[in-house]
């Protein structure tokens, strides 16, 4: 833990931690069970909407039995997590934010990576907590914080990566902003959102889903995967269905968000170039051209909305 405690901060003042979780900036106290820190302030309104609505059902969880080559080969499935485990140096310092139960986590805590997980629902984290203790991981800390006042140190990361978090809070914009200023200079922010057009596909399956309430969800593959599995089934329909605070957002917006807060835009996921099928995910976009983020976006409902219509921006920290 103590390696790990450098990446972390006072989320009242920003100040360094003790051993003990007090702040030698303004003598704050934190409290440390299940070996998970708890660097959360309490928070009102929607935020703790949100994190009372996880705490019911913590998403996405763990299939009875899994140990880390399951969760490996489960991961792997997806083109995107092969490629990003590439693309991150053996060395990096990397926080996933917003975490949820710490798949990602557990898989990208490879080489001598140190992986922060942070999320603000404590009972995500201790089934994250609880997997990397069975695994004999040592590589990942699962931290409770809120991205409004984050317990992580500002310019700390090579890697910060975000993945269905920032539409569900209050204000994306002012989450991206947090996220962007967690970064170092020339490292990578990686961000995961709903798209606007992407989306429409499971807004349309949202309606059915309500109408008849949940029995009835047409065309979800994430679904038909899971019906022998209640609890993980169930979790999916609570975060698609059900969540009490969605946004959902065009190329263009994010990209104002990157050059608003000193972040380069480098490309998305998928890419939003025709042909464009790149090795590297932390390389530029061959071209940026307005007509066809607009034609990818549509062409991403038949393919991205499919499965909640969620994409990824990747830039670097100026």
């Amino acid at each position: 833990m103590d390696r790990f405690r450098e990446l972390l901060a006072c989320p009242s003042c920003g100040g360094m931690l003790s051993a003990t979780w007090s702040c030698g900036g303004c003598a704050a106290r934190f409290d440390f069970a299940d070996g998970v820190p708890n660097l959360r302030l309490p928070a009102e309104g929607a935020t703790e909407t949100v994190r009372r609505f996880y705490e019911r059902a913590p998403f996405p969880g763990y299939p009875p039995g899994e140990n880390l080559q399951i969760l490996h080969a489960r991961a792997e499935r997806h083109p995107f997590v092969r490629l990003i485990d590439r693309a991150i140096p053996g060395d990096a310092r990397l926080v996933d934010v917003g975490c949820g139960t710490g798949q990602m986590c557990l898989y990208l805590a490879r080489a001598d990576r140190m992986v922060v997980g942070a999320d603000l629902t404590r009972a995500s984290l201790v089934l994250g907590a609880a997997a990397a203790a069975r695994f004999g991981l040592d590589g990942v800390q699962f931290v409770e914080t809120d991205l409004q006042r984050p317990g992580l140190r500002r310019g700390a990361f090579d890697v910060v990566y975000s993945s269905g978090v920032v539409h569900h809070t209050p204000d994306p914009r002012a989450s991206f902003a947090r996220i962007a200023e967690l970064a170092r200079p020339g490292g990578l922010v990686v961000l995961g959102v709903y798209n606007a057009i992407a989306r429409i596909p499971s807004r349309l399956r949202r309606v059915a889903a309500r109408l008849s309430r949940d029995r009835f969800v047409p065309l979800d593959p994430v679904l038909r995967d899971r019906e022998q599995d209640p609890a993980r089934r169930d979790a999916w329909v609570r975060d698609q269905y059900r969540h009490p605070e969605e946004h959902r957002h065009t190329i263009a917006e994010v990209q104002r968000w990157c050059a608003d807060h000193r972040v380069e835009y480098l490309r998305t996921y998928p890419s939003a170039v025709f042909g464009d099928t790149p090795e590297d995910l932390f390389t530029p976009a061959p071209d940026n051209w307005d007509l066809e983020r607009w034609l990818t976006q549509i062409a991403w409902m038949g393919t991205l909305g499919r499965e909640g219509g969620l994409f990824f921006t990747i830039g670097r920290k100026r």
